[in-house]
C-alpha cells in the first residue's frame, strides 16, 4: 500500500502550513515532470545560496553557521540528484524565469535587524515546509525511482523546516522580538494566499494553474 502524503508529514509541519496544496496544482506537477524537475533543481539550487548568503551576512552567530553549512551541503548534494535523474530521462537543465512565491514573501521582510533575520528565517521554514508537503502530495503518482527519491527528500526537507523555525525563534528571542508567533501566523496567511491564488506559468512553488 502506498503512504499517504499524511502519514508521510510530521504532523508539526501540517500544522504549520495554513492551507495543502491545491489538486490542480497536483495534476499539472504530473502533466509537467520536465518543468517540474528543472525548477525543483532551480529550487535545491536557490536554497544552498540563501544558507550561504545567511552564513556570510551573519558570521557572529554560531548556531546558524553550523545549521546553514548542513544546509547547504545537503542542498548542493540534492541538486546534483536531480540532476543525474535529469539525465538519466533525457532532460536538459536550463534557466527558468522564478514562480512569484518566494518573492512575495520576501517582500513582507522587515529592513532592520535582528527582526529582518526572523522574517529571513521564518521564510525559510515555509519554504522548505511548502517544498516537503509538495514531495508527499506527489509520491503516490510517481514511479518507482522518483517516488523513492522524493521520500527521502520529505525527511531532509521536514528537518530543514524544523531548523529555520528553531532558529527564527531563537534569533527573536535573544533580540528582544515578542511578536515571533505573530510573524509566523502573518507569513502562513501570506504562503496561503500564494498556493491559492493563480499563476500564468508552473512551477514548483506555482499556485494554482490558470484556467485556460
Amino acid at each position: 500500500m502506498q503512504d499517504s502524503p499524511e502519514a508521510l508529514l510530521p504532523e508539526s509541519l501540517t500544522h504549520f502550513l495554513r492551507c495543502p496544496t491545491p489538486d490542480a496544482w497536483v495534476a499539472a506537477a504530473l502533466a509537467n515532470e520536465e518543468l517540474l524537475l528543472i525548477d525543483h533543481a532551480q529550487c535545491e539550487k536557490k536554497a544552498a545560496s540563501t544558507a550561504m548568503s545567511l552564513m556570510y551576512r551573519y558570521v557572529d552567530r554560531p548556531l546558524l553557521l553550523t545549521k546553514m553549512s548542513q544546509l547547504a551541503r545537503e542542498e548542493l548534494l540534492h541538486f546534483e540528484q536531480v540532476i543525474k535523474i535529469m539525465e538519466t530521462r533525457g532532460v536538459t537543465y536550463r534557466h527558468l524565469s522564478a514562480s512569484r512565491y518566494a518573492e512575495g514573501l520576501r517582500r513582507e521582510v522587515r529592513t532592520e535587524d535582528p527582526a529582518r533575520l526572523v522574517d529571513i528565517l521564518i521564510i525559510g521554514a515555509y519554504i522548505e515546509a511548502r517544498s516537503c508537503e509538495r514531495f508527499a502530495r506527489l509520491i503516490p503518482h510517481l514511479d518507482a525511482e522518483l517516488a523513492k527519491f522524493y521520500r527521502s527528500l520529505v525527511k531532509s526537507e521536514g528537518r530543514h523546516f524544523e531548523d529555520y523555525l528553531m532558529l527564527a525563534r531563537r534569533y527573536a528571542d535573544e533580540g528582544g522580538d515578542a511578536d515571533v508567533e505573530a510573524r509566523i501566523a502573518f507569513f502562513a496567511e501570506c504562503e496561503a494566499e500564494l498556493i491559492n491564488c493563480e499563476d500564468n506559468e508552473f512551477r514548483f512553488h506555482s499556485g494554482l494553474p490558470r484556467a485556460a
